[in-house]
C-alpha cells in the first residue's frame, strides 16, 4: 500500500529523546527555574500517565521526571526512563539515585492505582 503524495514527500526530523536523560548536574544546570520536578515508577508507562504529565507541563516553564523502581518492576529503570522521554511535554528524565534532586510531586501513589486497573482491564479481557 503506498503512502499518500504529502506523506511520503514529507520530509521528517527525529530527535533521539534519548538525550533528554541526564544525570543531577546536568538536570541543575538545564531546567529553567521555577521547573516542575516529579516522581514516579510510570512501569509500564500508560495513556493516563502520559496524559497527567502533560497536564503537570502546562502548570511550570519546565517538567523533570525522575524513574523511581517500584517493588517488582516489569521494565527496567532505562526502559521506563525512554518512554518517559518520548513525551514532548518532558524536558528532562532522571533516574533515581543519590544526588537527584528532590522531586516537588510523588506520583506513585497514583501509579499503583492505575496500574491496578490496567491489570485488572487485561486479565478481564484474557478470559
Amino acid at each position: 500500500m503506498s503512502q499518500p503524495a504529502e506523506t511520503a514527500n514529507a520530509k521528517t526530523e527525529w530527535m533521539d529523546t534519548r538525550c533528554k536523560i541526564v544525570d543531577a548536574a546536568k538536570a541543575a544546570e538545564s531546567l529553567p527555574p521555577g521547573a516542575l520536578v516529579v516522581s514516579g515508577h510510570f512501569d509500564p508507562l500508560l495513556a493516563a500517565h502520559a496524559a497527567q504529565l502533560r497536564k503537570l507541563s502546562e502548570t511550570a516553564p519546565g517538567l523533570a521526571v525522575i524513574v523511581t523502581e517500584p517493588a517488582a518492576p516489569i521494565l527496567s529503570a532505562r526502559a521506563r526512563a525512554e518512554l518517559v522521554a518520548a513525551l514532548a511535554c518532558v524536558d528532562i528524565v532522571l533516574l533515581d539515585a543519590p544526588g537527584v534532586p528532590q522531586a516537588e510531586l510523588s506520583l506513585e501513589a497514583g501509579h499503583a492505582a492505575l496500574n491496578e486497573a490496567f491489570v485488572e482491564r487485561v486479565q478481564k479481557n484474557q478470559s
